[in-house]
């Protein structure tokens, strides 16, 4: 990246006059915007906001620097995309984004026998950090550094990324556990076995096909303690083989975590599973998208 990611929090704290706000609209916690504007006004050594009960107020700093600042981040972006283009003219690349939690292994299994569809189109992964920031980063700029994402979507999420998914499957929503858990001398749970566990899911309004699960729990099993967490990454993992949990998971991460075990459940709910692009993707990334659906469709 050419230009400072803090910036783009700058922006979202200034258009919301608030960190808890920002902290919402950009899925991460308040504690971890306040820490990103403290360590640019350091960086900058100026004072960009003025904090008062009744909110935040831009400096003139601040005011001058949201300017500029929208003007070096598009400025950045357009610079790389010219030096992209330049760079693969004649050639058809297709870049996949990957991650722990965004394998490119279901791609990487197709490969074979999407060539055939897309015959000169060149297969490039491109290893990212699973953190809220990356995320939303990549996923709202999709076709610039990187092409497709592999990984579970819905209508929901796509609105709130603002990019778009093509479905491969529907994946089964499981459970991960601990290899050390009770649970996981299962090979399958029922909706009982998690009397009394505190289950790890996605916060509302992140995907319907959660929440959905998450108000037959409230509803029907008040026995389960629904614990949010706001992204999953790394460190959600960790801290469910640490502190004994279950968390809510899909087959595909069963490498995520060496120390997760990952089974069914007899819920019968299910997520989509797939590949994420850009609205308006390349003609080498339609034409991919396309031979994918093919395939899946046979």
């Amino acid at each position: 990246m050419m230009y400072n990611p803090q910036l783009e929090t700058f922006l979202c704290v200034a258009e919301c006059g608030s960190f808890n706000k920002a902290a919402e609209k950009l899925y991460i916690s308040p504690p971890a915007v306040i820490k990103q504007i403290n360590l640019l006004e350091s960086d900058l050594s100026l004072r960009l906001f003025i904090r008062t009960h009744r909110g935040l107020q831009l400096t003139e700093a601040g005011k001058s620097l949201v300017q500029d600042a929208k003007y070096m981040i598009q400025y950045c972006k357009d610079s790389v995309t010219r030096a992209k283009n330049a760079m693969q003219k004649g050639e058809e690349i297709l870049r996949i984004g990957t991650s722990p939690m965004t394998p490119a292994q279901v791609l990487v299994d197709l490969w074979p026998q999407l060539q055939e569809g897309c015959p000169g189109i060149k297969f490039q992964l491109v290893p990212f950090d699973n953190t809220p920031e990356n995320a939303r980063e990549i996923l709202a700029n999709l076709g610039q550094n990187i092409d497709v994402v592999a990984g579970i979507f819905d209508e929901t999420m796509l609105n709130l990324r603002q990019c778009a998914g093509a479905e491969i499957s529907r994946e089964p929503i499981c459970c991960a556990v601990s290899v050390h858990h009770n649970l996981a001398k299962k090979d399958r749970l029922t909706v009982q076995d998690l009397y009394g566990e505190k289950l790890m899911l996605m916060k509302r309004g992140w995907s319907h096909y959660v929440d959905l699960l998450r108000d037959e729990l409230w509803k029907n099993h008040p026995q389960i303690q629904i614990i949010d967490f706001d992204f999953y990454s790394t460190e959600v993992f960790n801290q469910c083989e640490n502190n004994n949990c279950v968390l809510m998971a899909v087959p595909k991460w069963q490498y995520v975590h060496p120390l997760l075990k990952i089974l069914p459940v007899n819920w019968g709910y299910a997520i989509p599973y797939g590949l994420l692009h850009a609205p308006e993707p390349s003609p080498a990334v339609r034409k991919f998208l396309q031979a994918v659906d093919k395939m899946t469709k046979k």
